[in-house]
Parts: structure tokens; C-alpha cells; sequence
């Protein structure tokens, strides 16, 4: 079992969740405590950053060091926030230019 020096709550709900580095450089959280059923092997490189890859039909079991996790998202309780909608959807705002003369 991972140790608990980086676990953080979730805003939403409020679990426990850990923050890792995706393949392609990304930020995900994951649920804090291992998980049989989780689909991601996650593991800590020699930086101790914690990395996370999602186990493939290529690659379906753990190597290594690595555990299994699920994501949070799967298991948020809390809803989604959703984007705001613009003033004005499908249409870019313009810049309205002002009819000015030379001043003489």
C-alpha cells in the first residue's frame, strides 16, 4: 500500500484522491487507495512522481512496481461543473471600429 504523504481530499465529494502524471503529461486524479477492479497500473518513478498509465489489451498487467487504481472521475459522486455559455454561441465577438476623421 502506497504511502499517505501525497493524499488530498476532492472538492466535490470529498475522498480521498491522489494526483498523477498521465503518459501524454497530464494531470488525472485517482482514487487514493488501490483497487482490484481499476483499469490504470500506477506507479513512482525515481523523481517520486507519481505516473499513471491505463493497462491495454497490449499491456494488461501490472510491471513492476505499479498498482492498480481507478480514476476519480469514475467514482465522483459530486457534479460535473459545466462551462459557462457564451453571450453569443457559434459567433466570435468582433472589434466594432468607430468612424474617425483626420483632425485638421
Amino acid at each position: 500500500m502506497p504511502s499517505d504523504h501525497d493524499v488530498v481530499l476532492c472538492d466535490g465529494c470529498r475522498e480521498r484522491i491522489r494526483w498523477a502524471i498521465t503518459v501524454n503529461g497530464r494531470r488525472q486524479a485517482i482514487n487514493a487507495d488501490p483497487d482490484d477492479t481499476g483499469n490504470l497500473g500506477v506507479y513512482r518513478d525515481g523523481t517520486g512522481t507519481l505516473k499513471a498509465r491505463a493497462l491495454t489489451k497490449d499491456r494488461p498487467t501490472l510491471e513492476g512496481a505499479e498498482w492498480r487504481a481507478k480514476p476519480h472521475a469514475a467514482t465522483c459522486t459530486s457534479p460535473r461543473p459545466r462551462p459557462r455559455p457564451s453571450s453569443r454561441p457559434g459567433r466570435r465577438a468582433t472589434a466594432r471600429y468607430g468612424t474617425w476623421r483626420w483632425a485638421r
